[in-house]
C-alpha cells in the first residue's frame, strides 16, 4: 500500500511522517531525495548550474537551496524549469527506493512524503493521499517561531495551493493544530486503515 503524505508549509508533515514510521511504516522524504538528485557532479545539478549559474553553489561546489530559493521564488518560469530539472530524477530515484522496499516486504505500507504531490502531479506515484491539515493561524505561527518576518511567512503560505484545494483530493486529512497525542491518535487511525488495504490486495 503506497500512501502520498502531502499538506501546506508548516502544517506538521514530518511530525506525522515520523509518527508512521512509528507505527512501522517505510517512509520516503521527496525533500531528502531532491537534494540526493542534486548533489556535486549528477546529471541535475549540472543541469540546474548551467541554468542558474555558479552564483547559487556554495565553496564545496553544493548548491545553496536558500539562494536557489530566492531566485525561483516569485518567478514561475524559472520555478518550472528547476521543477522540469529535478523532479524526473527524483522520481526515478523514488521508483528504486520503493521496488527495493517492495521487493523486501510485498505487504509494506509505504508512505511518500511529497510536500506538493498535487501541484506536481504526482497523484500516479500513490494509491491513497493523506492531508495534513493546520489552520492559517497555527502555520503562521509555527512559520514566526523558524524565525521568518511576518510578511515573508504569509508569502510563503500563499505561493502554494490552499489547503482547501488539497483536501479535495485526500482520502484522509490529519488535522495538525492540536496537541501531539491527538495527531497520533489520528495517524493510528490512518495507518490502521491502509494495513487492512494492504493486506486485501496481498490476498
Amino acid at each position: 500500500m503506497i500512501a502520498g503524505l502531502t499538506g501546506g508549509i508548516a502544517t506538521g508533515k514530518s511530525t506525522v511522517a515520523r509518527l508512521f514510521q512509528e507505527l512501522g511504516a517505510h517512509v520516503i522524504d521527496f525533500d531528502i531525495l531532491a537534494h540526493e538528485v542534486m548533489r556535486p557532479g549528477l546529471k541535475a545539478w549540472e543541469e540546474i548550474v548551467k541554468f542558474f549559474g555558479v552564483e547559487i553553489l556554495n565553496p564545496d561546489q553544493t548548491i545553496n537551496r536558500k539562494k536557489l530559493g530566492r531566485l525561483v521564488f516569485n518567478e514561475p518560469e524559472k520555478l518550472a524549469r528547476l521543477n522540469r530539472i529535478v523532479h524526473p530524477a527524483v522520481f526515478k530515484e523514488d521508483q528504486k527506493i520503493t521496488a527495493e522496499i517492495l521487493a523486501r516486504d510485498p505487504g509494506a505500507v509505504i508512505i511518500k512524503e511529497i510536500p506538493l504531490l498535487i501541484e506536481a502531479g504526482a497523484g500516479h506515484l500513490v494509491e491513497k493521499i493523506i492531508v495534513v491539515y493546520a489552520s492559517p493561524e497555527v502555520q503562521l505561527q509555527r512559520l514566526l517561531a523558524r524565525g521568518l518576518d511576518r510578511d515573508e511567512a504569509l508569502k510563503r503560505i500563499n505561493a502554494q495551493a490552499p489547503l482547501s484545494e488539497k483536501m479535495k483530493w485526500a482520502d484522509f486529512v490529519i488535522y495538525n493544530d492540536g496537541n501531539l497525542e491527538e495527531t497520533r491518535r489520528q495517524v493510528e487511525e490512518v495507518y490502521q486503515q491502509l494495513v487492512s488495504c494492504a493486506s486485501v490486495e496481498g490476498q
